[in-house]
């Protein structure tokens, strides 16, 4: 949660003189007025655990959109500096994450915590988002998606054309089904495997269900794109991308900076 910045630093050295358990990312006096004593006694109350051989110190997931909402009133009240309004930007990404995701699930994703999870608990969410067969094709991937590839990759686009390097298609793993819900890869490679020649009879977006389904993947796919037209470089977008969306086995990022 803190960092090496001199910034982090006085961050961590206000927290302190605030008082009790007030974290670094909520320790600048901007944030004062925001932070209540109902969540700090509850949800960002700390809680210890064993990570390895260490003990760590955490928060309870449902402290996440709690913390996202006080940068976002803090923005909107006008409080904010340049900087911090940074990481206010960094908290709306994070809070369209949420949206169509359980808290706990987002984390059990980040963390890979699902793999201890009750296999009937994890398949009841797969079955939200995921139908046995297979719906008409619909077109649900905007062009805006492969365009902003094609710009951070460095490839010549033709929007007339259909063929696309094989590599977007791990690509489109990595960025989306990836991250969409705990196990949906997975699911929809069991549900649409791979023929002798290599490729799949059906597109993975034909599985998922019309009421859960394909609104998270249009939500995803929407805070990607802005991302992407965000990015300079394609290493810019996939950093933005794994703290705003991470997936599993990977830390969970709150804020981008510790400035």
């Amino acid at each position: 949660l803190g960092g090496r910045s001199g910034a982090a630093k006085r961050l961590k050295t206000a927290a302190a003189e605030a008082g009790a358990h007030v974290p670094v990312f909520l320790a600048s006096k901007s944030l004062s007025n925001y932070v209540s004593k109902d969540l700090m006694d509850g949800p960002l109350k700390p809680i210890s655990y064993i990570s390895g051989d260490s003990e760590v110190i955490g928060y309870q997931a449902e402290a996440l959109p709690e913390i996202c909402n006080i940068w976002l009133q803090a923005r909107q009240d006008g409080v904010l500096n340049e900087q911090q309004a940074d990481r206010a930007q960094a908290a709306e990404i994070v809070m369209r994450g949420l949206a169509n995701l359980g808290v706990i699930a987002l984390i059990d994703e980040a963390t890979g915590y699902q793999d201890t999870r009750d296999r009937d608990a994890l398949q009841a969410i797969l079955d939200k988002y995921l139908q046995k067969e297979f719906a008409a094709w619909a077109k649900r991937f905007p062009d805006a998606f492969y365009r902003e590839i094609f710009r951070l990759r460095g490839w010549s686009w033709n929007a007339m054309s259909v063929a696309r390097p094989g590599v977007v298609g791990r690509y489109t793993n990595d960025i989306v089904y990836e991250r969409l819900a705990p196990g949906i890869l997975e699911e929809l490679q069991r549900l649409n495997p791979t023929h002798e020649e290599g490729g799949r009879a059906r597109k993975h977006h034909q599985f998922l269900t019309d009421d859960i389904g394909h609104p998270a993947l249009a939500q995803h796919l929407h805070a990607v794109i802005g991302l992407m037209r965000a990015s300079a470089t394609w290493e810019q977008f996939k950093s933005l991308l794994d703290r705003a969306f991470p997936k599993k086995g990977t830390q969970l990022q709150l804020l981008l900076s510790d400035d």
